[in-house]
């Protein structure tokens, strides 16, 4: 069966834009997903993934942006730019210009790794 990743891409990213990153979680990442931040250790399981974004939104006072600035998909691959400005509950505040990559099986994500430098601002 094949599917049009172009098209779930473009419903993932516009759930993740109006604030149903779960949701879209849910919906979209296969079961034995992985996922990674830049170069660090890979969290392997929908399980393990669930819990780390549970834990960083968790973590979120306020959402300044969370701004899509483009997308393309190519065969079973995916990639969508973005612009994040949070606070978390600390007090410190975080701007993130990054770049998802995904992989698709299925009309799934089952690899996606996030690349970006996080501008951190401490609390006061």
């Amino acid at each position: 069966m094949s599917h049009d990743v172009a098209a779930l891409d473009k419903e993932l990213n516009a759930m993740i834009a109006s604030g149903q990153a779960m949701e879209a979680f849910e919906k979209f990442y296969s079961d034995d997903c992985i996922m990674q931040e830049n170069s660090e250790t890979a969290r392997e399981g929908k399980s393990a993934c669930r819990q780390y974004e549970i834990d960083f939104f968790g973590n979120v006072k306020e959402f300044h942006e969370g701004t899509l600035l483009g997308s393309a998909a190519e065969g079973d691959r995916s990639f969508s730019e973005w612009v994040f400005d949070v606070t978390f509950k600390d007090g410190s505040r975080m701007r993130n210009h990054e770049v998802s990559a995904r992989r698709w099986a299925d009309g799934k994500v089952v690899f996606e790794q996030f690349f970006y430098q996080p501008n951190i601002t401490p609390a006061d």
